[in-house]
């Protein structure tokens, strides 16, 4: 997985848009036990959900055009974006017209989250939302030619 706050700060002009700046050295949630994530609903060109998990220090980052998978054996596509600074799982509001990633951006679930599985290909967790719930897996593919394409797949539990 991408472990870098680099690409995140490249993109973006802090003198034009509110999101927050990286900033590695602080985290708004060391005090809670578990790692939290967030799943914030971006209507920017496409309307799309942001699928981020606290790891390392930092928000790994997933786009899911379809939205998050609810039901016991959904699967969603989730592209995996540059990482975010953990402040951005607060973020709300609206990305100037002419910015990356402009448009509205809601926070759409919050909670925390275990990690059961984890290897190279294949992350399984246990989130405790308040919409979603349960089990998931995020997995790698090889079947699109986009190196960053994962499933986010409902599974039992």
């Amino acid at each position: 997985m991408k472990n870098n706050l680099k690409e995140y700060t490249k993109k973006r002009d802090f003198n034009k848009t509110k999101e927050p700046k990286a900033n590695i050295k602080s985290s708004v949630f060391k005090s809670e036990p578990a790692s939290i994530f967030v799943i914030q609903k971006h209507q920017a060109t496409h309307l799309h959900y942001d699928f981020r998990l606290e790891m390392n220090n930092k928000l790994k980052s997933w786009a899911i055009p379809k939205g998050i998978p609810i039901k016991q054996g959904e699967k969603r596509l989730a592209i995996q974006v540059e990482d975010h600074p953990i402040e951005y799982a607060n973020f709300k509001g609206t990305i100037p017209k002419g910015e990356y990633g402009a448009g509205i951006v809601e926070i759409w679930d919050k909670g925390t989250y275990k990690i059961i599985n984890q290897t190279n290909n294949e992350l399984t967790i246990n989130l405790n939302g308040k919409k979603a719930k349960g089990n998931y897996a995020l997995i790698k593919t090889n079947f699109a030619k986009n190196k960053n394409s994962w499933l986010l797949i409902k599974t039992k539990g």
